[in-house]
Order: structure tokens, then sequence, then C-alpha cells
């Protein structure tokens, strides 16, 4: 069966969820679409404006490719078009998403060669590690380990009650930037600290025992030496935890804070809104988004030529 045209919605991601490093993410309700059609050059277009690499060396494209090289197959090129709401390099997950899109999309185009699983090997590979592509691929809140090649996960759908705020700066860090900041080596003492918290993070979203991510989204492995790279992080997070929100953490590098609320406390919103609109020049860098759960992960659909 042959596609015309693939379009593949893929969720932002918010990893790490605190202690749990390169191993726990949850998708949010907030999307990129990317669209997949044959071509004989490489043609990329952005349709929000979005400056994106437009070449060979897009993300998607690139990631796209890695697809037809796993199965053998010669590339030409493709047309894509991106359309970016999830903002770049501010840590949700926007070179997940891309990296997702770009397999999902390939795949559908050549007729669903690759299982989910090894999709999401694939992924792992390009991206380095799984806790950002394991949820936009599948939804939901997911723990990963990533095993001698192989991705092994469990997906547990995010409760309706909750909501996420997230504070994004109108500033990048690159994840590059936020990896050298930290240490070469961690003390024993806080590596059984972030190992306890990241089974207590597990457990707390599996059993719906949310008192428990006060203590379950605390770190000792980055947050203490990423935050200095994020001009009012230190504000936002005790802003946030003044709110009584029941979790708050550095979403994946950064810098964006989140915080987990439950979906009805529309006080911490408006109380949070106002607080960043009157408040430090640092806090009003930052923009309050509402999010929620998206318990699905990526969706494609098929156009048939």
């Amino acid at each position: 069966m042959a596609w015309k045209t693939v379009r593949v919605s893929v969720p932002a991601t918010s990893a790490n969820v605190g202690a749990g490093f390169d191993s726990l993410g949850l998708a949010l309700s907030m999307h990129n679409v990317y669209t997949f059609s044959a071509s004989d050059t490489v043609r990329i277009f952005s349709t929000d404006g979005t400056r994106i690499p437009t070449g060979p060396n897009n993300l998607v494209y690139r990631s796209a490719r890695a697809v037809y090289d796993q199965l053998g197959l010669m590339l030409k090129g493709l047309r894509i078009t991106q359309s970016n709401t999830i903002p770049m390099a501010r840590g949700l997950g926007s070179s997940s998403a891309c990296i997702v899109a770009g397999i999902l999309g390939a795949n559908a185009l050549l007729g669903d060669k690759l299982t989910p699983r090894q999709m999401l090997t694939l992924a792992t590979a390009i991206e380095g590690h799984p806790d950002n592509v394991a949820p936009a691929l599948l939804g939901g809140f997911v723990t990963s380990v990533y095993d001698e090649g192989q991705v092994y996960t469990v997906k547990k759908d995010i409760d309706a009650e909750l909501a996420f705020a997230a504070f994004v700066p109108d500033f990048r860090l690159l994840t590059a930037k936020a990896r050298a900041a930290l240490p070469q080596m961690v003390a024993h003492k806080d590596a059984v600290y972030n190992l306890s918290r990241a089974a207590l993070a597990t457990a707390a979203f599996c059993d719906g025992d949310y008192a428990l991510l006060d203590v379950a989204t605390k770190d000792a492995l980055h947050q203490q030496y990423r935050l200095p790279l994020i001009e009012g992080g230190d504000e936002v997070m005790e802003l946030a935890q003044d709110l009584g929100a029941l979790g708050v953490y550095i979403s994946g590098a950064g810098p964006t804070i989140m915080a987990v609320v439950h979906k009805d406390d529309t006080a911490f919103f408006d109380r949070a809104g106002q607080a960043l609109a009157t408040g430090s020049e640092r806090l009003r860098r930052f923009a309050l988004h509402r999010l929620l759960a998206d318990n699905t992960g990526a969706v494609v659909e098929l156009e048939q030529g």
C-alpha cells in the first residue's frame, strides 16, 4: 500500500521528573505536527515561521533516513513540513519530537516495516537516552532502561486529575551545556538519594499517591548543577512550592521549570501568573503554560495515494 502523505503529531515531553535522571519522562498536551511525502530531493518547510534547518542535516530528515538505512533502502529525498508548537531548547523534548516524527513518518511511508520496539530503540540510539523519546512515542508516564542496545519500558496513564504548570523562560539552554555542568563522579549517598526517589516517583504515579511527589521529585545528581544556568529558576521553584504544587522540578535539561498540580487548582495558575507578571525582572522572563497529560503519544494519520 502506497501512502501519498503521512501526518505525524508528537507531544511535548518532560524528562527526569526530578530524580529519574535519563530514565523517567511524561507526555504533555502540547504538540508538533509534521507531514511527509515522497520526493526526489530534500524539501523541508516550517509552516509557522520557526527557523529550522532545511537541508539533509535537519533532525527530522536525519531520523527518517535512519529508518531507510536500517532497512537497507536508498533515500533520495523527502518533502517534510513542520509545525513547531514545542519551544526549542527549553527542556520540553523538541528534539525528541523531531526524532520520533522522522522515524514514524518514514516507517509509515515504507509500509510499517519496523515494530514499535524497533522504532523506540532506534529513537533512543539517535537521542542517546530514552527519557524523552519513550513518552513522546508512547504517551503517559514512562519508566525506561537502555541496556545493551535495547530499550525496556513500562508506561502508566497519567491521572486526568493532574495538570502541569510549565514555567517556560524566554531564553534557551542547550542540552550539551546543561550536561557539561554535571560532575563526572557522584557520591554514593547521592546515588542512593536519587535511586530511592526515582522509585518513589514511579510508585506515586502508579498508585495515585501524589502527596509523595514533593519528596520524590527532589534530586541530588543534576538539578543543583543546572539551576545556576537558569536565571530566575530558583525563584520560580520557590514560587511554585509556596503556591502548593505537588512537586516541582527542572524539566529535562532545562530551562523550563515544571510543577505538578491538581487540575482543579485554578488558584495556583491565577496566583502564579500574577506573580510572574508583577514579580522581579527574572520572574518576568517566564511564561506560564497550563498543560494536561497526553496518554496517547505520537499519532500517525495516512492519506492513500
